[in-house]
């Protein structure tokens, strides 16, 4: 079943609404965020490992994008502990497991074109940057063509300037709470803004953000 399938328009999931559904493999739980209603297709989604289990190899023909949220999840490659960022390009494949559980945040079916890097980073020993706003900092986790992948940190109190998403806009909410003219959006929060949307946001408590600009089609005139 499609959901929040229109790239066009401004989607929402708040945290206190999150539903879990079980997925196909047993004891994996998913809270789906976007879908084009096909299971190989574009989805965005928070899954959740119950200790022990596992997926059998599978391949993703248009990539898979991973942040470790909570606990450990590992593969043939390797271990990867809460903080690891993860890009699985198109066409590459593994047979995944959580010995102890683990929650992330995956998207699926979402590369550009000619995406071929491979990324596994631990974001805890990364190096952060000064944003373009006193009160943020930025780490870089992945750029390609318009796309650009970063965390975002808000010190307490820091509001940004409004500004336009020409190629829209994904936030998920990490910790903390950010807020725009259209609500809040404390920890586990997830919204997109449609190519060309603009809006101001704030955060009174201070907040860590995953942010994704540039990876929406622009909308015909």
């Amino acid at each position: 079943m499609p959901i929040h399938a229109d790239l066009t328009t401004r989607a929402v999931s708040f945290a206190d609404e999150a539903r879990w559904v079980r997925s196909p493999a047993a004891g994996i739980d998913r809270r789906m965020l976007e879908s084009d209603g096909d299971e190989r297709g574009r989805v965005t989604s928070v899954v959740r490992y119950r200790p022990g289990s596992r997926l059998p190899y599978c391949e993703h023909a248009q990539g898979e994008e991973i942040l470790v949220l909570e606990g450990d999840f590992a593969d043939e490659r390797g271990e990867y502990p809460a903080g690891t960022y993860l890009r699985n390009p198109p066409g590459s494949g593994h047979a995944p497991w959580s010995e102890g559980g683990c929650v992330l945040f995956v998207k699926l079916g979402q590369f550009h074109l000619g995406d071929r890097e491979s990324i596994v980073t631990d974001v805890r020993g990364a190096e952060w940057f000064p944003g373009l706003h006193r009160g943020i900092a930025v780490l870089p986790l992945h750029g390609f063509g318009s796309e650009r992948v970063t965390l975002v940190r808000w010190t307490p109190n820091t509001c940004f300037v409004p500004h336009q998403h020409p190629g829209g806009e994904e936030i998920f909410v990490l910790d903390g709470a950010v807020e725009d003219e259209e609500g809040r959006y404390e920890a586990g929060s997830w919204l997109r803004n449609p190519p060309g949307s603009i809006h101001r946001p704030f955060s009174l408590d201070g907040c860590l953000l995953y942010v994704k600009i540039g990876h929406l089609p622009a909308v015909a005139d």
